[in-house]
């Protein structure tokens, strides 16, 4: 299985530095979390662990190998679902396949598994404008699974979604990570789904961006829940370790 570390990295856009001194090991079969301000540099992170980027200093490491019929090792899920609206859900997750000359009776069965395992069998040949918000990104989630990744990099995946939409989502997370385990980096700025979500979850300061904190949550994934007052005490300890700078970064925000 593979892992990723992240040495000492740093990174600025001309003048501008975003992140400094970054340094976090991403294990196997876990949801990495990550957090901060307005501005920190996650999302910059993100795609510099994806490799669509060079950091300006430090390495980011692949260790170990992909898991067996791994096409791509790294794969995005967005906020916007980037989804074709004229293929269906089928066509929209054979995509990825047909990049890899997988088609017909090969991509079969692999696209059957992830619409069952997202609970999309009965939407398969639906457009997207026939979907909802939920239902979109669940096409998405499918999508990324099919190239049975090696890590998942999630860029504020839900936060398009309502609130009650976002529960069910958070919800079909869970009971596809307890029934098949996988790796993710997951970006977002709302602190209950990184509680909900995340094994870890890493703070990161205003820019530039640099690790405050590494919070571990112990309790297992499939028993947290809405309104957990265990996990209400968690977020409050990360809104306590964000608040000012948060409030500062919006601050210089509204200032440029």
């Amino acid at each position: 299985m593979m892992d990723i570390r992240l040495e000492g990295i740093a990174h600025s856009y001309g003048v501008t530095e975003v992140l400094r001194d970054v340094s976090l090991d991403i294990d196997t079969g876990r949801i990495v979390c990550l957090v901060g301000p307005s501005g920190c540099g996650k999302s910059t992170l993100l795609r510099l662990i994806g490799g669509l980027e060079r950091p300006s200093q430090g390495r980011v490491l692949q260790i170990g190998a992909p898991p067996e019929g791994c096409l791509n090792p790294l794969t995005y899920i967005f906020q916007d679902f980037a989804l074709l609206p004229w293929r269906t859900v089928r066509g929209n997750v054979s995509l990825v396949l047909e990049d890899h000359g997988i088609r017909g009776r090969k991509a079969a069965p692999i696209i059957a598994d992830v619409l069952a395992r997202t609970r999309l069998s009965d939407f398969a040949d639906a457009l997207p404008k026939q979907l909802s918000g939920g239902m979109k990104q669940r096409v998405a989630i499918a999508r990324a699974l099919a190239v049975n990744p090696a890590v998942m990099l999630m860029d504020e995946p839900l936060s398009a979604l309502d609130s009650q939409t976002r529960e069910l989502l958070m919800d079909d997370l869970i009971s596809l990570w307890t029934r098949e385990p996988f790796t993710a980096v997951y970006v977002t700025h709302n602190l209950a789904e990184a509680v909900r979500l995340g094994h870890r979850v890493v703070v990161l300061s205003r820019r530039p961006g640099r690790i405050r904190e590494i919070v571990e949550i112990g309790k297992p994934l499939a028993e947290r829940g809405y309104a957990d007052p265990d996990l209400d005490r968690v977020q409050q300890h990360l809104w306590s370790l964000m608040r000012e700078e948060a409030r500062a970064a919006d601050e210089e925000l509204i200032d440029v």
